[in-house]
């Protein structure tokens, strides 16, 4: 039996005015999707506990069958897998953002979208300045950096409070800054982060051609390192996953998966989504599993562009579902799987909580007579996890 998941992250959503009243899962042109709703069934998911951040690690764990209250240790300790980095017992890992601040409101999460060569380079001069001792920070991709705190003596705790950048925009600052043991520590760097980049000729540069620079550091989703037992050893299944976010790739690392990085592949809008569907493909050939992560939904609706997010579950449609739905008889049994993690509202610009739609189709999946797949029909649907993370034995069972 091969399987594949295919992840719009964040598709889930409101009816929206400027699409006719419409969610973007209904507005979009999706036949493939469809398809699979209408030969298989349609239901719905909540992979965010109460008590947890609404955000695409608890998410993410959930969806691919782990319990977040039992398993999960903070964002960034993913994260680091995917760069290679080792933590150590005591150690900590910090998601450290490249932002631009406005007014003292978080006006762009991203730095304008920031190159990897640019943020790189920018990440150099905060280690420089910043760095030494406990303290590294590693450069990622683009906006998206590392911080790691070395050795015992860690002031961070539990209690430690932070809060994602993406999930306040346009709002002040002042009411989100870290709160808690270790928060003197994180606030002094963010600030002192201002004086480094400040006059640096990366920013110079980028404001000369009107982009957007990188004002200072965020330092959110701090925590240890998470055990993990294998996917294989829960599931039995020798599992690829292709995504272009790190905070994904990381996930399926320490679940043992074997990562697969596209060319092309951005983790933003402009992503080639050809070529996911393409490196899928060829996947399922060696791999009884084979998940496609998809980031540029939830960007979309962090841009409030409902649009741009319709644009980007019919690319998703038509060059991954589409392709994954034509090879996957050659290879005899089969099923697909089509979730977002969370939801993300256009309206709020941030993740959300509840409930979120997910089609199925493939061998032993009785249809259900379902017309489309989004949220209206889901949420009629018989076929409910109130715990997110029980759907992965049920779609491998």
């Amino acid at each position: 039996m091969k399987y594949v998941i295919v992840i719009p992250d964040g598709c889930a959503d409101e009816p929206q005015k400027s699409l006719g009243g419409k969610t973007p899962l209904q507005a979009a042109r999706k036949p493939h999707m469809d398809r699979i709703a209408q030969t298989g069934l349609v239901g719905r998911t909540d992979n965010v506990p109460p008590g947890l951040t609404p955000a695409s690690d608890v998410a993410t764990l959930s969806l691919f069958g782990y319990d977040p209250l039992v398993v999960y240790t903070g964002r960034a300790p993913l994260e680091t897998a995917a760069m290679g980095l080792k933590l150590g017992p005591d150690d900590w890992a910090i998601r450290c953002n490249l932002v631009h601040i406005e007014n003292e409101e978080m006006r762009d999460f991203t730095a304008g979208h920031i190159t990897a060569e640019d943020g790189k380079e920018l990440m150099q001069a905060i280690q420089a300045k910043l760095g030494g001792g406990a303290l590294e920070f590693h450069a990622g991709v683009s906006y998206r950096n590392i911080l790691i705190y070395r050795g015992p003596g860690a002031p961070f705790g539990t209690d430690t409070k932070t809060q994602p950048p993406h999930d306040i925009p346009d709002q002040l600052i002042a009411g989100y800054l870290p709160k808690g043991p270790g928060a003197d520590l994180l606030r002094d760097l963010m600030q002192r982060s201002r004086d480094v980049l400040r006059d640096h000729p990366t920013n110079q540069a980028r404001r000369n051609f009107k982009k957007r620079d990188a004002t200072q550091i965020w330092l959110w989703g701090q925590g240890k390192a998470p055990k993990l037992k294998a996917f294989a050893e829960l599931y039995g299944k020798k599992v690829a996953i292709i995504s272009a976010v790190d905070l994904v790739r990381g996930v399926g690392i320490l679940l043992g998966w074997t990562r697969i990085d596209v060319p092309g592949t951005t983790g933003y809008l402009d992503t080639d989504y050809a070529a996911k569907g393409r490196y899928a493909i060829e996947a399922l050939k060696t791999h009884d599993l084979v998940c496609v992560h998809v980031e540029a939904p939830d960007e979309a609706s962090h841009e409030g562009k409902a649009d741009e997010k319709v644009k980007a579950l019919e690319r998703i449609d038509e060059h991954i579902v589409g392709p994954l739905l034509a090879a996957l008889p050659s290879h005899g049994d089969w099923r697909i799987l089509v979730s977002p993690d969370h939801r993300t509202p256009l309206r709020t610009r941030a993740h959300a909580y509840g409930m979120v739609p997910f089609a199925i189709a493939g061998a032993g999946i009785t249809t259900q007579g379902q017309p489309s797949y989004d949220e209206a029909v889901a949420e009629k649907a018989s076929r409910v996890f109130s715990k997110g993370h029980e759907l992965m034995r049920w779609f491998l069972s």
